[in-house]
């Protein structure tokens, strides 16, 4: 038997349920907020995720599905989505265009990583970029469409915030926070030393637990930030505040890519293990830029579908369509005509066996059909089909024509 490759799962029954629920779900708020569906390739150039993610990061460093193919092109299947998104923007020359423009997007994406729960090699994303706004005003926008989402898909979360600063703030707190870890170099892990001179700032993003204890005293970014950051994020707050969402600072919280700067932000819930951030993002004013584009401001996020399966609360099922039968083999082929027309405007479910009325009931009721609509002979004979409704128990003989 050959089996699916490690870390890449089947969607099927009622987990197909749960995502297809949550894509209609965040697409109906992306789409309340202004925002227009993109599709972007599932392969791009290797080139393309070392300048945007950054080579010092995991993803390029560890994690890509990278491979040349028979065009001698240095290819690799996408680990996130934004790079893409941007590629697209500059490509369409809509940096050019000027003017504000709002995408959101769904699909699945690729790291080589050690497969746990929630976490997968092939995996989904749901996420939002928004280009041209330079107000934090847009960055506290993609903290409440998260919260829409989260809070209509009935999940719990708690909101973490930090500001990354500018070019303005950086350069001198980088040099800070070199000198720290430089004195406790010995006790942090082979990531870190080799952070240190790659991008120092994020030695903050290390998940290794000792390492963790040690940059509690690190200095933090938050206390050094200049006049113009430091505004914007008391005002982001306040936004906040102001909108009912509640928020915690993480002097720590620098995201796992390098395009970031100023607001970023992580929402995690409690409840699926040590792995639980379940949607962030933040501002990436630059990433334009570094992808050939004019410099334009931006700002967005990204949610893990897997990451939310098991929490969401779905909607109480609710019957609908119709469920046909034949009780004798000379009404099949009727049935199988009405199924077809009924389509048109009814989801419908033929069976094509002939049963008893008892277990057409049953057949009706696993597919969840608000209507169980039955042939035999004495219908044949007189025109008709017995029908009946399963939410108020009511049945009646009709004509065909009024079916």
């Amino acid at each position: 038997m050959i089996n699916s490759l490690r870390g890449m799962n089947d969607i099927l029954s009622e987990d197909y349920e749960r995502f297809t629920y949550f894509i209609n779900t965040a697409t109906d708020i992306a789409q309340k907020y202004g925002f227009h569906f993109i599709e972007t390739p599932l392969l791009e150039e290797t080139a393309l995720f070392k300048r945007s993610v950054g080579e010092s990061s995991d993803i390029v460093g560890k994690e890509m599905y990278q491979f040349i193919d028979k065009g001698e092109n240095d290819v690799c299947l996408r680990p996130e989505g934004t790079a893409g998104v941007v590629r697209a923007f500059v490509q369409k020359k809509l940096d050019k265009a000027g003017g504000i423009q709002r995408y959101f997007y769904h699909g699945s994406m690729f790291r080589y990583e050690r497969p746990q729960k929630g976490r997968l090699r092939q995996f989904h994303q749901f996420g939002v970029e928004s280009f041209g706004v330079d107000s934090v005003y847009e960055d506290a926008t993609m903290i409440m469409m998260v919260s829409d989402i989260l809070i209509k898909l009935g999940i719990g979360y708690r909101l973490q915030l930090n500001s990354l600063g500018d070019n303005n703030c950086m350069p001198d707190y980088r040099t800070n926070l070199v000198k720290f870890v430089q004195a406790c170099k010995d006790d942090i892990c082979e990531d870190c030393v080799r952070r240190l001179d790659t991008n120092p700032i994020r030695v903050l993003d290390c998940k290794n637990s000792k390492c963790q204890e040690l940059y509690v005293s690190a200095p933090k970014l938050i206390q050094n930030l200049c006049p113009t950051c430091s505004d914007d994020f008391e005002t982001l707050k306040k936004i906040l505040q102001n909108n009912g969402i509640d928020y915690e600072i993480d002097t720590n919280l620098v995201r796992g890519l390098d395009y970031y700067s100023k607001t970023a932000f992580e929402f995690v819930s409690d409840n699926i293990g040590s792995q639980s951030a379940i949607a962030g993002g933040g501002r990436y004013d630059r990433l334009v830029e570094f992808l050939d584009g004019r410099p334009t401001p931006a700002v967005g996020f990204a949610m893990g579908i897997e990451r939310l399966m098991e929490l969401i609360v779905m909607p109480e099922s609710v019957r609908s369509g119709y469920y046909l039968g034949a009780m004798d083999d000379e009404a099949i082929d009727l049935v199988v005509s009405l199924t077809q027309k009924k389509r048109a405007t009814d989801r419908s479910t033929c069976e094509y066996k002939t049963k008893n009325l008892k277990n057409h009931l049953k057949g009706a009721d696993k597919v969840n059909a608000k209507y169980c609509a039955v042939i035999g002979s004495n219908e044949i004979a007189d025109g008709t089909i017995w029908v009946k409704d399963l939410e108020n128990k009511t049945e009646q003989t009709i004509l065909l024509e009024e079916f």
